[in-house]
C-alpha cells in the first residue's frame, strides 16, 4: 500500500484508535462528508484538541469535505462524559465570545484549505420541546443511554448525580448528526476516543430515522509515555493555542521540554513532517539525544502551526541564546519583543548607573544590596559577568535599542534604552 492514502497516513501518524467503517482503505476509495465538532467552553482550544485539527487537515488534504461544527447549543450544557460532577454553566455572552476565538483557530489552522463552519445553536434555538421529544426522543432507546458508562458512574450510591439537561447531552449531539446527513450529506463523525460514545448515538439514530447507514473515526487520546497520563498539560495547566492564554515563548519551551520517549510520537501527530523527514530526525536523535534535535524540530514546526513562521523564528532565537549558548548579538528587535512579554522590561538611557538600574528593574531591593551583587559577580548583561570596573550602560551593551540583565541563573529582565 502506498504510504500516500490517507488510510496509511492515519494509520502511521497514530490517527486511528475505532472506526465503524468496514476497512479503513474505504477513505482512499471514495469521498466522505465528514464533521468534527468542539464546544466553546473557552475562548481558545488546548494542543489536546491540535491533534484532532491535525487529523483533520489530512481528511481535507485527501479530498474529503469538511464541516466544522462549533457547539453553540451544546456548549450551553456541557458534555457530561468523563465529569464526576454537574458542569457550571455558561452565560450566552460567554459563549458567542468563545464560539468567535474558536472560529478564529480554525480560520488560522485550516488556512489555504476548504472547509464550512456551522453552529447547531441555528437549528436548536427554535425547536419545538414536543416536536423534539416526538421526532427524536422517541427513537433514543433508554437503555441505550443509561448503559453508558458515566452515567452510570454518576448514579450508583457514590456518585454526584446528573441532570435531566447533562443526561440529555447524548441527544442532542446525536440530533447534530442526523441534520448534518439531511441537511449537508454528512456521512462520517470525527471525534475522539472520549466522544465515541455520543458519535455511536448519532450513527444509530440515523440509522433509526433515515435507514441510511453513517460512520466514525475516532483518534485515541495522547498519552505522555513517560508518565502515563493525558498529554497537554505543564506546572501552569493547559497548553492553550491563544497567545494571550500561553505565550508563543511558553509554548514552544513545553515542547521544547517534551520526553525522549514520546517526541517522535509527537511529531508524527503535530507536525506535517512527512515519513521520510521524521524517520531521518529519529536516526539522528537516536544516535545522539542530548542534541535534542527531535524536540528543537518539533518546537519549531508546531509553533510554525499555530503561531506563524515569524514568530517561531523569534522564540527559536530566543531559546537558542538562553539556554543553548548562541550569543546575544543575533537577537533581534522582534526577537526582545518576545522576550519583554516574558520577562518584563524598564526602559533606561546609556549611561545610567548600573546599581540605579538594578533596583528600579527589582533585580535588587536596594543599591547597598546591588553593590553587593556586583562585588560578587552576580550580575550579567548580555550573557556576560559585569566586570567591577564597569558601573554604567553603555553603547557596547545596546543589541537592536535593547539588552539582556541578569542575576543569577533565572532572575532576568530586558533593558529597554531610551532613544
Amino acid at each position: 500500500m502506498s504510504k500516500n492514502t490517507l488510510s496509511s497516513e492515519l494509520a502511521w501518524r497514530g490517527f486511528t484508535k475505532q472506526t465503524t467503517l468496514a476497512s479503513p482503505t474505504l477513505l482512499d476509495e471514495q469521498p466522505f462528508t465528514f464533521y468534527f465538532g468542539v464546544d466553546p467552553s473557552a475562548a481558545s482550544m488546548t494542543i489536546g484538541n491540535l491533534a484532532s485539527v491535525m487529523m483533520v487537515r489530512h481528511f481535507i488534504r485527501h479530498g474529503h469535505k469538511a464541516i466544522i461544527l462549533i457547539g453553540g447549543a451544546t456548549g450551553m450544557i456541557g458534555d457530561p462524559d468523563g465529569k464526576s460532577e454537574e458542569r457550571n454553566l455558561k452565560s450566552l455572552e460567554e459563549i458567542d465570545r468563545n464560539k468567535k476565538g474558536i472560529v478564529e483557530q480554525y480560520s488560522s489552522l485550516f488556512s489555504g484549505l476548504e472547509f464550512s463552519v456551522v453552529d447547531n445553536y441555528d437549528w436548536f434555538k427554535d425547536m419545538n420541546y414536543l416536536t423534539f421529544l416526538r421526532d427524536i426522543g422517541k427513537h433514543v432507546p433508554m437503555r441505550q443511554m443509561l448503559g453508558r458508562d458515566f452515567v452510570s458512574k454518576r448514579l450508583d450510591a457514590e456518585g454526584a448525580g446528573i441532570s435531566y439537561a447533562e443526561f440529555s447531552y447524548v441527544l442532542i449531539q446525536a440530533y447534530d448528526f442526523l441534520h448534518l446527513s439531511r441537511e449537508h450529506g454528512a456521512n462520517l463523525q470525527l471525534c475522539g476516543s472520549d466522544q465515541w460514545g455520543n458519535s455511536i448515538a448519532g450513527v444509530d439514530l440515523i440509522r433509526r430515522i433515515t435507514g441510511k447507514e453513517s460512520h466514525v473515526w475516532s483518534i485515541p487520546l495522547v498519552v505522555n509515555k513517560t508518565t502515563g497520563i493525558k498529554f497537554g498539560k505543564s506546572e501552569d495547566g493547559a497548553i492553550w493555542l491563544d497567545a494571550k492564554l500561553t505565550s508563543p515563548y511558553k509554548f514552544y519551551q513545553f515542547w521544547l521540554n517534551t520526553d525522549d520517549a514520546g517526541v517522535i510520537d509527537y511529531m508524527k501527530i503535530y507536525t506535517d513532517l512527512s515519513q521520510d523527514e521524521i524517520a531521518d530526525i529519529e536516526q539522528e536523535f537516536t544516535a545522539n539525544t542530548s542534541s535534542r534535535l527531535a524536540q528543537k524540530t518539533l518546537a519549531y514546526e508546531v509553533t510554525t502551526i499555530v503561531h506563524g513562521e515569524e514568530i517561531a523564528q523569534s522564540v527559536r532565537n530566543v531559546s537558542n541564546v538562553l539556554f543553548g549558548g548562541t550569543d546575544y548579538s543575533v537577537l533581534t528587535a522582534r526577537d526582545f519583543a518576545v522576550l519583554k512579554e516574558e520577562l518584563g522590561s524598564v526602559a533606561v538611557a546609556e549611561g545610567a548607573e548600573i546599581i540605579d538600574v538594578l533596583v528600579e528593574a527589582d533585580l535588587a531591593s536596594s543599591k547597598s544590596e546591588a553593590r553587593r551583587f556586583l562585588e560578587s559577580n552576580a550580575i550579567y548583561i548580555n550573557g556576560a559577568q559585569i566586570p567591577l570596573n564597569k558601573t554604567t550602560l553603555d553603547s557596547t551593551d545596546n543589541i537592536a535599542g535593547h539588552a539582556v540583565l541578569r542575576r543569577g541563573k533565572n532572575a532576568q529582565i530586558i533593558i529597554e534604552f531610551k532613544a
